[in-house]
């Protein structure tokens, strides 16, 4: 099993109304690498930001991001520690 690492998880969402449940469905499935979370709804014109710190390996990372990304107005980075 790969060790787990200190990261994060920025997710904007160009219109909250259109994939906001998805993606709480998303991190509430993932939710045993939530470490923290701050959200800014509709700061500008209707984009949210999310920000997710996690401890997880890549693999998981990986899971949880790829899901985020594919949906429709939302765009995802990602990072963990070395």
């Amino acid at each position: 099993m790969m060790d787990k690492r200190i990261g994060f998880i920025g997710i904007l969402l160009e219109d909250r109304w259109v994939s906001a449940k998805a993606v709480q469905e998303i991190i509430s499935t993932h939710s045993e690498i939530v470490l923290g979370r701050m959200g800014l709804p509709g700061l500008k014109e209707g984009i949210s930001v999310i920000t997710l710190i996690v401890e997880s390996n890549s693999d998981q990372l990986g899971a949880i991001t790829g899901k985020l990304g594919r949906l429709q107005g939302v765009t995802v980075k990602s990072g963990l520690t070395k």
